[in-house]
């Protein structure tokens, strides 16, 4: 099998303050249960696409921790990004990788690090008839999840066409306001995912067609060199690079558990729960507490009579708010003082 896992594993997660930072960014850290998210993702993988066929895509700081929590991944498996130039150049260079090592034909699986997947085995199963439906109509397939609920926290596609059990793109849809997510989930559009299947070949194609803020680099001659391709680029998302830009573009309707783990809200989704639905992790004492999410990093917490708290602590510091404003930690971040926006 020519299948290679690609898993984008950069950014810094500052809403998951105060744990996560530059050092130790969510996708290192176990939120939705004992295994950082990155790991979780490479094992979610493990059954479908070997070590030796997985990259991952990282800030170049991040890089010798990432190899450290995979010791499994050949060293060179993990790209450090010299800076930070989005999804558009990343995959373009994991693509170029592959082409290199393995040939046109090759076929990308395309996740981040940062999901919760409830059905794993659906999953990859769905990341397989993705890969069938690429190869056969030399399509750049996206997964679309269907909605559990309508959130206006992501973005929706709007299915047309149907093409072999896929449908083409109609369009994408940035994040909308409830009412829209309402009505969209509705007339049937489905979640934004941000998985993405297709051979390396017809990927490489579509970017020298549609993305000059990419393509303008390999035709400079920087295709060869990690460093000169990303100063070349532009920074770019690769849904408004090529797949906003492409006519080749599928979605494949897909169903198993998936979350985009965004906020501290989000845990309560993910995590198994105690008798008064709370989500804990750590030394944590609820009484007559109900739907809260607690990471205890450092000392014990304990809740009496409360509801719907987010609480969050580490050496030093600790975070109290509700579930729902802690979609909005960025506000947050921006009124506090450095000494304590800042404590690593």
């Amino acid at each position: 099998m020519n299948r290679w896992a690609v898993i984008l594993a950069g950014g810094v997660g500052s809403r998951f303050w105060p744990l996560s930072t530059p050092q130790r960014p969510k996708q290192l850290l176990p939120l939705v249960d004992d295994a950082p998210l990155l790991v979780n993702t490479v094992r979610r993988l493990a059954p479908a696409v070997p070590a030796e066929r997985t990259l991952v895509i990282t800030n170049a700081s991040l890089a010798d921790a990432v190899r450290s929590l995979l010791p499994a991944l050949p060293a060179e498996n993990v790209i450090a990004e010299p800076r930070a130039a989005g999804t558009g150049p990343a995959l373009t260079w994991a693509a170029l990788d592959i082409q290199r090592r393995d040939g046109d034909a090759a076929v990308m699986l395309c996740v981040h690090a940062d999901w919760a997947i409830g059905d794993e085995s659906a999953f990859r199963s769905t990341l397989e008839r993705a890969a069938r439906v690429a190869e056969q109509h030399a399509a750049l397939v996206t997964v679309g999840v269907i909605p559990a609920r309508p959130d206006p926290g992501l973005g929706y596609i709007q299915p047309g066409e149907a093409v072999d059990g896929a449908r083409r793109v109609a369009r994408f849809v940035e994040k909308p306001d409830r009412a829209a997510a309402e009505r969209m989930v509705r007339e049937g559009y489905l979640w934004n995912s941000g998985i993405f299947v297709w051979r390396v070949k017809d990927f490489l194609d579509e970017v020298r067609a549609h993305a000059p803020e990419i393509s303008d680099a390999l035709r400079s001659g920087a295709a060869t060199d990690l460093r000169r391709f990303f100063a070349a680029v532009r920074p770019i998302a690769v849904d408004y690079a090529v797949m906003e830009r492409s006519a080749r573009v599928l979605v494949l309707p897909g169903d198993f558990g998936w979350d985009d783990v965004g906020t501290w809200g989000a845990l309560h989704r993910v995590r198994a729960l105690d008798d008064t639905r709370n989500a804990i992790a750590g030394s944590v004492h609820a009484v007559d507490a109900r739907d809260n999410v607690v990471h205890a990093d450092a000392g014990t917490v304990v809740l009496y009579g409360v509801h719907d708290l987010v609480v969050v602590t580490r050496p030093g510091l600790t975070l109290v708010t509700t579930r729902d404003r802690a979609a909005d930690l960025k506000t947050l971040l921006e009124r506090l003082p450095p000494d304590v926006r800042e404590t690593s």
